[in-house]
This record gives structure tokens, C-alpha cells and sequence, in this order.
């Protein structure tokens, strides 16, 4: 019997192995030669995206579960060891899916975007913040939202109204959402060239002339709440809905694609966790839209 979820890890094969065989420059760079690879990468990006749906932090539990109820989509599963290793690899090419999956989407066109960041713990005991790969990029920061000091990254994000990724940044928790943003913006300036005046709304954290001078030179237009002492935006009713629809977003990811329980403890492991739960999200907005579901975001056929 197909199920959703696999009808979505079908398309999404098919569309990668489809682009990877258009374009092998964005395939994982491996050695000329050695073992033949049996899990090809287009199989490789779909077992990932379908981990991060069906719930599994873990990728041993996660192989043992593809072993026992999978093995019609892949004949070949890797060990822990070899399927990590092969994710990490991946990285170029996980970023290039999500974006050409956004791109193939009615809400790439959206002209309202919400701005956001979300924290990222790490860790949380002293001994493993002090023995922790990540020290140097993973920091100390408070997340006002939850009234809650926390050791890690702060995940940056754009997107549209109903929550497809158009653009991010993982940074370290102390690093401000205003120069992140602007940071976005300056690696890809096609993002705005190609839409102007198109409307950025976020929180009260995105404020300050310079910041805005700069955004405002990209032709971006930026909605926030008022700060103390600033008179009211003629926009303030909608920002309560649309604080609620940010918190939603970040919800889908933390909640139902346990971005917190990433389980990285490395650079390397960390980034490609991250990458993985924003690419299973863009895949599955991808996926409604393409078959016509009435609520882009909804993962409720996916995740189980």
C-alpha cells in the first residue's frame, strides 16, 4: 500500500536524481577511485528528508527502521557510520534542493516575508560546553521568547507567510538579527534585485538607522512593532497575527522536526542536522503544492 509519505519521497527522487544527472557539478565530490557507491545521492537526499518527517534523531534507529519497513524504496541501506558520512558530504547539495524545491513553489513569488531567528542549543551541562567541538561558533544567548538563557547557534530565517525557506544563516547565538540579515542579503543579492519593494516584516530586534539605511538601499521594505518611546506603525494591528504566524513556523521545525534534538556535536554535524530538517520542510510545502493541498505547511500525512 503507498503511503503519503512515500508517494512525496517518490517525487522528490525522481526531481533529484533528475537534476543531479543535469548537473553532476553539484554531486558530492568523491574519490576517483574505490568502491562503487550502491546508495546513490538522489536515494541519499531522500532517506535524509524522510528521517527528519517520520521523527528519528537517531540514525541508528533510523537505519533499523528503513531496514525493516523501507527496503521497497531502497534496496540498499548504508551502516550509521557510511550513511553519515555520506550526509555530511552532502551538504552543497542539500542547500541547492531546498532552494530549487523553493524556487518551484506559488509562494517563491510571495511579496510579504517574515525575518526571524530561533535558538539552537548545543549543550547545556559546563563539561560539555567546555569540551564541545563547537566552541568558538556556538555561544551564550537568551532567547526572550522563552525567558530562557541557552549555549549554542541561532538559526536565521526567511520566509514566506506560510513558512517556505527562502533564505537563512546558522550563526552563533550572540550575533545580531540585524547584521545576519543584512549578511544574507549581501551573499545573494539577487534575493531583492529581482523584487523590489518587497516587504520584510519582523520583531523589535530589527531596528537601528544604519541598519535600516543599509536595508533600505537593497530596496527592501522592513515592518516592525514600535520600540519604547517610537509612536506606532499605521501596520501595528497585524503584527500580534503575525508574530503568532512567525512562532508558528519555528514551531513546525522545533516541534514536529526536533531541530533541538539534532544530536550534532560537531561544525560539520551540526550544519548538515540543521540543513536536513529545513530541506524536509521545504520538500513537503514543495510536495502540497504540487498535489493541491489546502494548507502548504501541514506535515500531519508525512510523520508517521
Amino acid at each position: 500500500m503507498t503511503t503519503d509519505i512515500d508517494t512525496l519521497a517518490t517525487a522528490l527522487y525522481v526531481t533529484t536524481d533528475d537534476l543531479l544527472k543535469a548537473f553532476p557539478e553539484i554531486a558530492p565530490p568523491r574519490p576517483a577511485v574505490g568502491a562503487q557507491v550502491q546508495l546513490s545521492d538522489a536515494e541519499l537526499i531522500t532517506l535524509a528528508v524522510m528521517q527528519a518527517l517520520e521523527g528519528y534523531t537517531s540514525e541508528r534507529r533510523w537505519l533499523r527502521h528503513a531496514h525493516t519497513h523501507l527496503r521497497h524504496l531502497f534496496p540498499y541501506l548504508p551502516g550509521q557510520s557510511g550513511y553519515n558520512k555520506r550526509l555530511r558530504a552532502a551538504s552543497y547539495l542539500v542547500t541547492y534542493m531546498i532552494r530549487v524545491l523553493a524556487r518551484d513553489t506559488a509562494a517563491w513569488h510571495d511579496d510579504v516575508w517574515v525575518v526571524d531567528s530561533t535558538p539552537v542549543e548545543c549543550a547545556r551541562s559546563r563539561d560539555a560546553v567546555m569540551r564541545s567541538d563547537l566552541a568558538g561558533w556556538a555561544q551564550y544567548g537568551y532567547c526572550a521568547s522563552h525567558s530562557r538563557y541557552f549555549w549554542g547557534l541561532r538559526l536565521h530565517l526567511v520566509c514566506t507567510l506560510n513558512g517556505l525557506p527562502v533564505a537563512f544563516a546558522l550563526a552563533g547565538a550572540k550575533a545580531g538579527e540585524q547584521e545576519t540579515l543584512l549578511d544574507i542579503f549581501t551573499a545573494e543579492p539577487r534575493l531583492l534585485a529581482e523584487r523590489p519593494d518587497q516587504t520584510l516584516i519582523g520583531d523589535k530586534n530589527y531596528f537601528g538607522a544604519d541598519f535600516q539605511t543599509q536595508l533600505a538601499q537593497t530596496g527592501a521594505v522592513l515592518l516592525r512593532p514600535a520600540r519604547k518611546g517610537e509612536p506606532d506603525p499605521a501596520a501595528s494591528p497585524l503584527f500580534k497575527p503575525l508574530r503568532q504566524t512567525i512562532e508558528s513556523i519555528n514551531q513546525t521545525l522545533k516541534g514536529q522536526l526536533d531541530l533541538e534534538r539534532h544530536g550534532g556535536h560537531t561544525c560539520n554535524g551540526v550544519a548538515i542536522r540543521v540543513l536536513q530538517r529545513i530541506l524536509a520542510l521545504t520538500a513537503v510545502i514543495w510536495h502540497n503544492d504540487k498535489i493541491g493541498a489546502p494548507i502548504k505547511r501541514s506535515l500531519i500525512a508525512y510523520d508517521h
